[in-house]
């Protein structure tokens, strides 16, 4: 039985607030030590190439792209939720009607696994939290959904149309990554130590524009 809206809501914000405070947790030095800079309070000691891949995939785009990301990620997350609400509404018809016509095994099994894989990968986009699982899980239940269209429709485009919009947003944002404005990008930031990189550099440019003021001024010329 599909849970009503409201519910979904408060468990995905619970969920995503325990995942959030857990990792902190995990990262977080000890309330009593000092904490000289963010790197020494990283729980990931990533080797420099995955780490650069990982703060690219999620810390890459710039402020204009994320925003189109947010909107991208709202857009097909919001809209996927009642598919999944209509598949846990009544599991043995989507398995008889659809399921069963492409000859997969344990079709209630699979309408209750597509169901709840739309319904979670939904809201893993909403939040942008761990949002290639999302986008994997979204993808690969609209991939199904377009080869069940052409087995029993054929080409017919506006029987694929639908199904093409979600599944080429869902593979978007599995390949561009969740944006800055994700909760993804906050765990970069935490995991990767971002914010201690970010103050370093801070510092030095600060330190390399007072030196070249000083250089380039009358009473700093030698």
């Amino acid at each position: 039985m599909a849970l009503p809206l409201p519910l979904e809501i408060v468990a995905g914000i619970c969920a995503s607030t325990l995942t959030i405070g857990l990792l902190r947790a995990n990262t977080a030095a000890a309330p009593g030590a000092a904490q000289p800079s963010a790197p020494s309070a990283v729980a990931w000691n990533l080797p420099p190439a995955l780490r650069g891949a990982i703060r690219g995939y999620l810390l890459g785009q710039g402020r204009l792209q994320s925003l189109g990301l947010l909107l991208l990620r709202l857009a097909v997350g919001v809209m996927m939720i009642h598919h999944g609400q209509d598949k846990l509404a009544d599991p043995q018809s989507f398995a008889t009607n659809y399921v069963a016509a492409l000859h997969l095994p344990f079709p209630l099994l699979m309408a209750y696994a597509a169901g709840y894989a739309e319904i979670l990968g939904s809201w893993l986009l909403i939040f942008g939290l761990f949002t290639p699982l999302g986008a994997l899980a979204l993808s690969g239940t609209m991939a199904v959904a377009g080869y069940h269209h052409i087995l029993t429709s054929g080409l017919n485009i506006y029987v694929l149309e639908l199904v093409v919009l979600y599944l080429g947003g869902s593979v978007g944002l599995l390949l561009l990554g969740p944006g800055r404005f994700s909760f993804d990008a906050g765990l970069a930031h935490e995991l990767l130590g971002d914010g201690g990189h970010q103050e370093v550099g801070s510092r030095i440019a600060t330190d390399r524009s007072g030196l070249t003021a000083a250089v380039s001024s009358p009473s700093g010329a030698v």
